[in-house]
């Protein structure tokens, strides 16, 4: 008996292949979900990132135009010494985070202790303290920033992980499951006919 894609064509091969393409076809239909699930996160990721980004631009254009007045009025190496508001070098990076199919997904924040009353400034001015109050501000700011690129990184690589074993399934495992039962549902048929043939022969 010729085998079938080197199966042998029994009955019982062909429920096998059977059961075997629904468990695939059920693999694949988690692995399609998950896709569209990760996409989503990920599209709500990058608008939360566009956002926070496009106000950190604009604080930073602030920022550097205030850096600009102050440097005017004090000079770099006076600017450099001005007393700080906060204190960075305590400060923490508290954060919150979830899964998301398996992807940790975290917001985080920076947290300092505002020096309500700082060093007295050897010259104090307006445009110094703005700038400072501006910079420090940038510094918060960059924390929400730095989170939101980790959890796109991530969910980016799980995309990927997933829509390559999806593909797998769908260009590989389901094609070839599928040849294998046209073969052994033909190999069955054909011998259900010689079996009907022979049947009828010794008959005569």
């Amino acid at each position: 008996m010729a085998d079938a894609g080197g199966l042998t064509p029994t009955p019982s091969v062909l429920q096998e292949l059977q059961n075997e393409r629904l468990v695939v076809q059920e693999g694949y239909g988690f692995l399609d979900e998950k896709r569209l699930l990760l996409a989503a996160e990920i599209l709500r990721q990058l608008d939360r990132y566009r956002h926070l980004h496009r106000e950190y631009l604009e604080l930073h254009e602030s920022a550097a135009g205030a850096l600009r007045e102050a440097v005017v009025r004090h000079g770099l190496e006076g600017l450099q010494i001005y007393p700080p508001a906060t204190d960075l070098e305590s400060a923490e990076l508290q954060g919150e985070s979830r899964t998301v199919l398996g992807v940790t997904v975290t917001d985080s924040r920076l947290h300092g202790e505002t020096n309500l009353s700082p060093p007295p400034a050897a010259d104090p001015s307006p445009e110094a303290r703005r700038c400072r109050d501006l910079f420090n501000e940038l510094v918060k700011r960059s924390a929400p920033l730095a989170a939101i690129t980790g959890n796109l990184e991530r969910l980016l690589d799980e995309y990927r992980r997933t829509e390559r074993r999806a593909r797998a399934l769908e260009d590989v495992l389901l094609p070839e499951i599928e040849h294998q039962l046209r073969e052994v549902s033909t190999r069955l048929e054909e011998l259900d006919q010689e079996e009907t043939v022979r049947t009828r022969l010794s008959l005569r």
